[in-house]
């Protein structure tokens, strides 16, 4: 018998193959680490309300999960299935309209899967994406993209503005809410809450960083009690420049106003969009996350100042906030 003919090698794989195999391997290991800890909650209204489903992640071994105020706001009752399908009720410990979260509380009897908070302050736009939730009821939904824009704000259901948000092409639908946004290492970077209906891959989530501002309070009080000061902004950079000519030291960023609520706090002391805030009371604000964090119970009815920029001028302006109302 004659030699058999030699099949022919396969072609090494493309540049462009090896590098979609290196993204679906990541997507891929991210969601088999992360899917046990993703829920479907089920909020049930009483008799004048209505019922409604979203999603959430637990964060914490012994049954803590966060998840929007507004999928479990008013609710009567609620109910949270783990992708065992097993079945649990849910205790709302805290909720805050104000940035969309919400914490609830399931029994366990064993340590459960749960995720990592990451750190959104290191976020890149550009870098991975990956959303886990339950849209329009089909249950541990994956989507995958990148962070699209960083600092955004975003009007909640309360009416008020939702500030540091994470804008990301991962698609996001009605039953999302409430879900983990990802990086590519399985760490929970923001909370899915909010498209924008009939736009093309515009989707948000608070960021984590925010939510674990929240947290501690919502384990205390069942709220967050606040100052208010009637602004909403975005954190910018400031130039090298800029911050030497006006003794801000190696300050590298500030808060941006972009809208003044009327009447508010901020209005009557004189604030006005496109003013940079850097600091409250000699203290540097250098993101929005310092302004949170800033603005707490100790500042309501107490007489502070703000040192802004605006244009080339640094001006300072006293302001004296209120306690921000529940909803």
């Amino acid at each position: 018998m004659g030699d058999r003919p030699s099949l022919p090698a396969s072609p090494p794989p493309s540049a462009d193959e090896a590098l979609l195999d290196a993204y679906s391997e990541t997507v891929a290991g991210t969601v088999e680490a992360a899917r046990d800890a993703v829920v479907a909650i089920a909020a049930q209204a009483g008799p004048r309300g209505r019922s409604g489903t979203g999603s959430g992640f637990l964060f914490t071994p012994d049954g803590y999960l966060l998840t929007n105020s507004h999928v479990v706001h008013g609710a009567a009752r609620l109910e949270v299935q783990r992708p065992d399908g097993t079945r649990s009720s849910a205790q709302l410990v805290g909720e805050d309209p104000a940035t969309d979260l919400a914490v609830l509380r399931i029994g366990a009897s064993r340590a459960l899967p749960h995720l990592q908070l990451g750190d959104s302050s290191r976020l890149r736009v550009g870098q991975i994406a990956i959303a886990i939730g339950n849209p329009l009821g089909f249950s541990h939904t994956v989507t995958s993209g990148i962070v699209s824009a960083l600092g955004r704000s975003l009007r909640s259901n309360a009416g008020r503005m939702i500030d540091n948000v994470i804008q990301t092409d991962a698609a996001l639908n009605p039953g999302n809410s409430g879900g983990p946004l990802l990086d590519s290492r399985g760490r929970v970077i923001g909370v899915n809450t909010a498209i924008i209906p009939g736009a093309q891959a515009i989707c948000f989530a608070v960021a984590v960083n925010s939510a674990k501002w929240v947290l501690p309070q919502l384990f205390a009080h069942g709220r967050v009690r606040r100052a208010f000061i009637g602004f909403s902004g975005a954190t910018v950079p400031i130039s090298r420049r800029t911050a030497r000519v006006l003794a801000l030291g190696a300050q590298p960023s500030g808060v941006r106003v972009s809208e003044v609520q009327a009447g508010s706090p901020a209005a009557i002391a004189g604030l006005k969009a496109d003013d940079l805030i850097v600091g409250i009371d000699g203290a540097p604000a250098h993101t929005v996350d310092d302004l949170h964090r800033l603005l707490d119970a100790s500042r309501i009815g107490k007489l502070c100042v703000l040192r802004i920029l605006r244009g080339a001028q640094a001006l300072y302006l006293q302001v004296t906030p209120r306690e921000m109302q529940r909803s």
